[in-house]
């Protein structure tokens, strides 16, 4: 009876003390609710932005929890400290490239306390609210890169203390709105790149404090106002390809102060060239495809880099004051009535370093003559073709000048370390070696930056690539060697690149930015931190990537904005909940223990992953430990940037590959679940089958079939021990393109891969090729509402750098094209053995050049054995094709499948007896006959039985030599 009573008591007490822990708790949390809490209208207009929107990414699940401020939801940056009212406000709403669509809120209007609304780079729809014009604290309204539709609201024009406006490349219709000459604080106005219509408004010449006015490529008409030239502190003027019907130049706009860029490309306009000569910052001029008359202006700007004045109609002769331009980059006065004689003094006696270049293009005018020498430097490019000094047998050496082959800047690449051994360097997690660092072969992980220069005052970049780096540095305040140009590309008069920026020697942790420096790098280019600059001009951002071990910060860049005394006081609050709690917890701490445990333990078998998919079996993290030995070393066969690889052998003797992401690896929880969904309905011989998963105890494991012969990239490596003789490589070719061909047009719905390379293609016992790896994998448009099928998918660029396909990486639209680009690069890894970017060297650049040369074998892979020399540059020509830049140039999957199956066709017979060999004493059991290969030669796809190739045709011959290695 004592007992029992004992025990009721300690029942009754638990309660009691249970019910005191929960009132303490509840008490500490008004406490902290109240010190730190949104004003209620924001928090239900935020709730209103997030349901006009569509995120399929999730970006925004996080909107619902708690909070704005102190949950820190995504994209959400508050004020430090309370207001007047006593209620934290949103600052900032980031939402940066992270895949919305939907529209905007007019509920965006109450965020009353708002200085940067940025929603760049997404696929937004439906018009700008008018209500964002309530917004009076506004600073930075950042809207470009969508598909936004209607006119631009007058309500815009109170926003008095807004700095930069950028709705470009949108597809906004209707006038310009007058208000917009209210916008007294206004620096930059980016509006190109829609479909505005109408008169450029005069008033807009009001804006006394604009310095970038760009209002190209839309639909504008009228004049060019006069009164723009007032501007005092205007630096760019872009106002190319609209229609202004014939109208002139206006002559005031050689009374511009401080302009340092005109550019009116293709506008219709008439009548003669103004008098420029008092514009002493101009740098660049470009007034080409117009109806202009006249003479070519002199006296121009001694700082000019560019003057591009072709496709008109100008006379007279070409003025001597061009031999006093001694920075200039590009003159082009092709196709105008231009006469006389040439000046060589526009080339001579300048003094060129290594990285300048001087481009004349005179091309299709009426010069007869040369004044001087025709002896232009290397450094000078000099067309003539369609004048009649092509013709004067007088003029030596004019024929070298009169050739119709185009030059352009096309794309370029930089250079990078060549000195280093690539296996020092983890290049699978993100690792690489810092180009410019004092410590030799010092590897580190980058930042990497997509960022494009809006309206350059330059047409050609090496000769300013150190002091872009140095201003760029400045402004990030990093050292130089911190800051690498990956890549560049001019897009029109832009210039995009990419860019690596890595962390600083001297850190604790050098090898990584820790993410205070992460969030204070991205702030200085989200919110337009750089100094401004006339001759680099107006720059965008278009993606900062964060991955490998960055990968966990995610796109939900965030940043805690609780003020110093705020959090003292909850520190405060906090402990002396915490005291008033802990004696009244440790009361029941030693009986509550053990029970917590088990609860402890059962929440975290959940599954986190609990769906039920036929054939794919959900395994126990028991039994994941017993198939590889408690996760021996001994058992690991592999490691990516996601984690670890091991060989396990499962309760029925199966061997399994078991790949098992480790905490803070790049195989997030949506990519887990997108290769779980995705395998699970993919079979096919030349793709590796999944058999289950793992997710419980916090543990992310996919388990597949296992490949005992590794990766095709283990077989080319330098350090290889086995050898692939060339007609395995083109059964492996061969594979692997019907492994992606069954992807794009027979999986229901069809998949873009997105990560083809050769760590993803496995080997079985029978070196059958079957691809891997769909953690990044897209399903293929479906129709839209109107019944058409897109062909392609915009999206965030992912994949590995060598391999990701330039065009998707510049534009972000992925299509089935991108894959056909990415195999072709496994291709040329198959021919050569190279690595696609290997000691500064690029693949693609390296081949081609070779190929042009006629030296294409002398990089052929020496460890492939004797070939046919036709085979090979059959296989050549379709790897080639399948890497051009230019999307619509590739072939297509079935193509590629077609030609591979006619190279291999073409392979003499004693070839295929040696198929089942290995160039080591290897064999494999069960290797593919040559009738074998025969049946699976016939497989056309759809393409007919003719053989009759679309590729590379013209190497065809009746015999076929081989060569030996060389």
């Amino acid at each position: 009876m004592v007992a029992i009573s004992t025990q009721h008591g300690m029942e009754m007490f638990s309660h009691k003390t249970m019910g005191s822990i929960f009132m303490i708790s509840f008490c500490c949390f008004v406490f902290v609710a109240v010190a730190l809490e949104m004003h209620p209208a924001e928090v239900n207009a935020l709730l209103a932005v997030k349901d006009g929107l569509i995120d399929p990414m999730k970006r925004l699940r996080n909107w619902n929890i708690g909070d704005p401020c102190t949950s820190q939801w995504t994209g959400v940056l508050c004020s430090n400290t309370s207001e007047a009212d006593g209620y934290l406000h949103v600052l900032e709403l980031q939402l940066l490239n992270m895949n919305l669509s939907g529209t905007l809120a007019p509920r965006l209007g109450e965020l009353s306390y708002l200085t940067l609304l940025d929603f760049m780079w997404n696929n937004l729809t439906g018009s700008i609210p008018k209500e964002i014009g309530k917004i009076s604290s506004l600073k930075l309204l950042l809207l470009n890169g969508n598909l936004l539709s209607g006119s631009l609201p007058d309500e815009l024009g109170f926003l008095s203390n807004l700095n930069r406006l950028q709705v470009d490349q949108n597809q906004l219709s209707g006038p310009l709105p007058k208000s917009f000459a209210n916008l007294s604080s206004m620096r930059h106005l980016h509006l190109n790149n829609n479909s505005i219509s109408g008169q450029i408004p005069y008033e807009l010449s009001q804006i006394s404090t604009l310095l970038h006015l760009l209002l190209d490529n839309n639909n504008l008409t009228g004049y060019l106002p006069p009164e723009l030239s007032a501007l005092p502190e205007l630096r760019i003027l872009q106002l190319d390809n609209n229609d202004f019907g014939g109208s002139e130049i206006p002559a005031t706009y050689g009374n511009f102060s401080k302009l340092a860029k005109l550019s009116l490309r293709n506008c219709s306009l008439k009548g003669t060239i103004p008098d420029l000569s008092n514009i002493r910052n101009l740098y660049y001029l470009d007034l080409r495809r117009n109806e202009l008359t006249g003479l070519v202006p002199s006296g121009l700007s001694n700082i000019m880099r560019t003057i591009d004045l072709s496709y008109n109609n100008l006379n007279g002769t070409i003025s001597e004051s061009f031999s006093n331009l001694p920075f200039l980059q590009k003159l082009s006065l092709k196709n105008n009535s231009l006469s006389g004689s040439i000046p060589s003094d526009i080339w001579q006696d300048k003094s060129f370093s290594p990285k300048a270049r001087l481009k004349l293009d005179l091309r299709n005018n009426l010069f007869t003559n040369i004044l001087g020498e025709l002896n232009p430097p290397v450094n000078v490019s000099l067309r003539l073709d369609g004048n009649p000094i092509c013709n004067n047998a007088s003029v030596t050496n004019v024929g070298q000048f009169c050739g119709s082959v185009e030059e352009g800047d096309g794309k370029n690449g930089m250079s990078g370390n060549s000195t280093c051994p690539i296996q020092s360097c983890p290049t699978d997690n993100f690792f690489e070696y810092v180009p410019g660092s004092p410590k030799p072969c010092f590897c580190a992980s980058p930042l990497t930056v997509d960022y494009r220069l809006k309206s350059p005052s330059f047409s050609y970049f090496p000769p300013y690539i150190d002091q872009f780096e140095g201003y760029i540095t400045e402004c990030l305040k990093l050292d130089l060697y911190q800051f690498y140009i990956d890549s560049y590309a001019w897009e029109e008069s832009r210039l995009r690149m990419h860019l690596k920026l890595f962390p600083n020697l001297n850190n604790a942790h050098p090898n990584t930015f820790n993410r205070t420096e992460v969030l204070r790098i991205r702030r200085i280019f989200a919110s337009w931190k750089f100094a401004g600059s006339d001759f680099f001009g107006p720059y965008e951002l278009l993606n900062f990537t964060l991955e490998g071990p960055y990968a966990q910060m995610g796109v939900e860049i965030r940043k805690s904005n609780i003020s110093k005394g705020v959090w003292a006081a909850i520190i405060l609050g906090a402990i002396a909940c915490a005291i008033a709690a802990s004696a009244v917890t440790t009361l029941v701490l030693v009986r509550r223990h053990a029970r917590y445990l088990h609860k402890f333990s059962r929440r975290h078998m959940s599954s986190k992953a609990s769906m039920k998919i036929e054939g794919i079996k959900a395994f126990t993290f028991k039994e994941m430990a017993m198939a590889t030995d408690n996760f021996n070393s001994s058992s690991q066969v592999g490691q990516g940037g996601y984690g670890k690889v091991y060989r396990g052998i499962l309760a029925d003797k199966t061997v399994v590959a078991i790949k098992r992401a480790e905490e803070g690896s790049l195989q997030g929880q949506k990519e887990f679940l997108t290769e779980i969904k995705l395998l699970s309905r993919l079979h096919h011989r030349n793709l590796v089958s999944l058999i289950g998963y793992c997710d419980e105890e916090e543990e992310q494991m996919l388990v597949y079939e296992f490949m005992p012969n590794g990766t095709l990239r283990d077989w080319l490596a330098d350090k290889a021990t086995e050898n692939l003789k060339f007609v395995m490589r083109l059964n492996v070719a061969l594979g692997s393109a019907k492994g992606i061909l069954y992807l794009h047009t027979e999986a229901q719905p069809p998949v873009f891969h997105r990560d083809i390379k050769a760590s993803n293609i496995l080997l079985d016992s029978k070196l059958t090729a079957k691809v891997a790896d769909f953690g990044l994998s897209r399903l293929a448009p479906v129709l839209d509402d109107q019944g058409n099928l897109p062909n392609h998918i915009s999206t965030v660029v992912k994949g590995t750098p060598g391999y990701v396909d330039p065009e998707y990486f510049l534009t972000h639209k992925l299509t089935d094209k991108s894959d056909v680009y990415s195999l072709g690069i496994v291709f040329l890894e198959l021919l050569t053995g190279m690595r696609p970017i290997s000691h500064g060297k690029n693949i693609v650049r390296e081949v081609k050049t070779a190929h042009e040369a006629g030296m294409m074998f002398s990089i052929v892979d020496s460890r492939m054995g004797s070939y046919p020399a036709e085979c090979v540059e059959r296989f050549v020509g379709l790897a080639i094709m399948c890497c051009q830049d230019v999307t619509e140039k590739r072939p297509s999957m079935a193509e590629v499948v077609r030609e591979l199956e006619n190279i291999l066709k073409m392979m003499p017979e004693e070839e295929d007896s040696m198929h089942a060999e290995s160039s080591s004493s290897t064999t494999y059991p069960g290797t593919e006959s040559s009738s074998s290969r025969s049946r699976s030669k016939a497989l056309f796809y759809g393409f007919g039985s003719s053989g009759t190739s679309v590729l590379g045709s013209d190497l065809t011959s009746g015999t076929i030599p081989s060569i030996s290695p060389r």
